[in-house]
């Protein structure tokens, strides 16, 4: 494999918000006076239900979002230098502090974008405190007038929303100014987590059916739980139990060869929405009983304003609260004495994450980010790929690595009709992180590794075949419709992938029949308790090597920063071991409660196989679900001090 050039180009997304209206055509009412704002017209109103004007005296709240002092092309370029081993200013961070004294909107430019908006009867009714973002509030009438637009209502995503048809523009003078407009288009924007366990009924909590192994394949799936009642054969092969679920240490001498490394001195932050209120505890009972340690006082923090949270009824808390759960005892089990500091989002929806993301960058004590969410490229909108791309450039200017999960629909044909990979994993400036299905013995080591993707099979009623059910699920990949390819990848991600940004970077356990043991506490019919489980998705693979950077970084003594660079540079080097194909058992037998519990109400029996993600396949090279491969103990070692 040839390897990548190691220097982040400066044009990395110049001209790659190209589809779904990212880059908008010049509005017809764009003039010498007046120019048009890139990244404001939704390109989804073709295809929606026109329901006429939009009310002139109905309100619009919204974001003008501000470009960083001297244009967002020298920030990029500025970021292409500090990635770059060539040069001068090679991995020589900013602080916070420096960011924002060199970068942040002058008070000069937020006074010029307030009086151009007070002049059309909009009202300010906060700037944001680094200057990213007017917030502004005012009548569709006005918004109009303000920017050349005419604002519409439409049936869009299963509502009445209204938004802007055309991009917005402004006066020349102020247009340099301007990133983006946020808000006008009012159409639902909630992201969604990306852990996958079965659900349970009928109550919340959820308990692990035996039988089950400890180790891949140490239970041969030859009876049922009675032992009296034999199971069938699945395409000639006597296929093991799912394992009951990988612990820390099995993860560490399997990734890390039980390196001497811990992650101390490294502060890994995750980003998810709302805060579980019983993590500390859960977190330390679960790493007292498994082998991870201790935590140390200040080790794990809470940055929350419970005050603040919103949209619970459609965000779902106790969802969110096994997602913050699993990512934490995650990242503890592959770095034990790396600090986690997580951050909760107030609610699912997307400028609450902005904000969230926002604080994680001006507090700078991170320096990698783990983030186990995202939306599908087609429901991302222009403008919020301006806004995370803001936060995720001054990110890798203050030596902070932003990783995101893969998805778990693998190419999303079965789960939209349409194959596309989602964002933010597929921003040129962020890791993504595929999946793997990891078969870890009783020694610590890989028997082998595959791609995730699971086909399910359940029992027949009378016990003798399987039965096929379909697809599930599986790691997300594949290529944007968005953002060009970066020099990242030139050389390393093969030509049939096209020329758009292939994701996924790497890939590590999400496979659910082969995931990590997590303790938390959950609501069961006899009340609420602690209790353990397997789980998967890419939700699991993001901080799992979220905690492995962290061993990489300490090895390394400073920062990394954005770590794709350094993925691709090393690609076909023993830093990550290529994935292949098919694996010796075709999959796993899984043993269900069937009311998610306890055995009282039976078992469920299935073969969940290995190897089967949609249209997406594991190959020699770079692959669309595992990327360059999954990391081994080289990776510790790829960064020179």
């Amino acid at each position: 494999m040839t390897k990548a050039k190691t220097s982040l180009s400066a044009a990395v997304v110049a001209g790659a918000l190209v589809a779904a209206g990212i880059a908008a055509a010049p509005d017809a009412n764009a003039s010498p006076q007046r120019r048009a704002i890139a990244r404001t017209a939704p390109a989804w109103v073709a295809k929606a239900d026109s329901l006429g004007r939009a009310p002139a005296s109905g309100r619009s709240d919204f974001r003008v979002y501000l470009a960083p002092r001297g244009g967002l092309e020298a920030l990029k370029a500025a970021v292409a230098q500090v990635a770059d081993p060539a040069s001068a200013t090679y991995r020589h961070f900013l602080t916070a502090a420096q960011y924002h004294n060199r970068y942040d909107a002058t008070t000069g430019a937020v006074a010029q974008v307030r009086s151009f908006l007070r002049g059309y009867h909009l009202s300010v009714t906060s700037v944001e405190a680094h200057h990213r973002y007017l917030a502004v509030r005012g009548t569709n009438a006005a918004v109009e007038k303000a920017f050349g637009v005419s604002m519409k209502r439409f049936h869009h995503k299963g509502r009445v929303v209204q938004t802007n048809t055309t991009a917005v523009t402004v006066p020349a003078g102020i247009a340099g100014l301007v990133t983006t407009v946020k808000g006008l288009d009012t159409s639902p924007h909630r992201i969604a987590h990306q852990h996958t366990r079965p659900a349970a009924a009928p109550s919340a909590g959820y308990r692990n059916g035996r039988p089950c192994s400890r180790s891949y394949g140490q239970v041969a799936a030859t009876y049922q739980a009675d032992y009296k009642t034999p199971l069938p054969e699945f395409m000639g092969q006597t296929l093991p139990y799912s394992v009951c679920g990988y612990t820390g240490p099995q993860y560490r001498a399997a990734y890390e060869g039980n390196s001497a490394l811990d992650g101390t001195g490294v502060t890994v932050a995750i980003t998810d929405a709302y805060a579980s209120p019983t993590i500390v505890g859960d977190a330390s009972r679960y790493a007292a009983r498994h082998g991870d340690g201790s935590y140390a006082p200040g080790q794990l923090t809470q940055v929350k304003d419970p005050t603040a949270y919103n949209r619970q009824r459609d965000c779902n808390p106790s969802g969110w609260y096994g997602e913050e759960t699993l990512d934490v005892e995650a990242v503890h089990a592959m770095a034990p004495g790396a600090n986690i500091r997580y951050y909760a989002s107030p609610s699912c929806y997307d400028n609450d994450f902005l904000d969230t993301l926002a604080r994680v960058v001006d507090e700078n004590q991170a320096s990698l980010v783990s983030n186990s969410w995202s939306d599908l490229e087609a429901n991302t909108s222009a403008d919020s790929v301006a806004a995370y791309e803001q936060v995720f450039l001054q990110g890798a200017i203050q030596g902070i690595g932003f990783l995101f999960s893969s998805g778990d629909n693998g190419d999303e044909l079965a789960h939209t009709a349409i194959k596309q990979v989602d964002y933010p994993a597929s921003d040129p400036y962020v890791t993504a992180v595929g999946g793997t299905a990891d078969a870890i013995n009783a020694a610590g080591q890989f028997d082998f590794q595959t791609g995730w993707g699971t086909d399910k099979h359940s029992l027949s009623a009378d016990g003798t075949s399987w039965a096929p059910v379909g697809y599930l699920y599986g790691a997300g990949g594949g290529t944007s419709g968005l953002f060009n390819r970066p020099a990242y990848q030139d050389g390393v991600v093969p030509a049939r992938y096209g020329s758009g940004r292939a994701v996924p970077d790497v890939g590590l356990d999400a496979d659910p029949t082969t995931g990590m043991l997590i303790g938390q506490t959950q609501l069961f019919t006899t009340g609420k308790a602690y209790g353990e489980f397997r789980i998967g998705g890419t939700s699991l693979a993001s901080p799992l090597f979220a905690g492995m950077s962290a061993l990489t970084e300490q090895q390394a003594g400073s920062r990394v920063g954005f770590l794709n660079p350094t993925i691709y540079a090393h690609a076909g080097t023993k830093a990550f071991a290529d994935v292949r194909g098919q694996a010796p058992d075709a999959g796993n037998v899984r043993a269900d409660y069937a009311n998610g519990e306890n055995a009282s109400g039976g078992l469920l029996y299935s073969v969940r196989t290995f190897n089967d993600d949609s249209s997406l396949k594991v190959r020699r090279g770079w692959d669309d679900v595992t990327g360059v491969g999954s990391p081994r103990p080289g990776w510790l070692t790829s960064v020179s001090k």
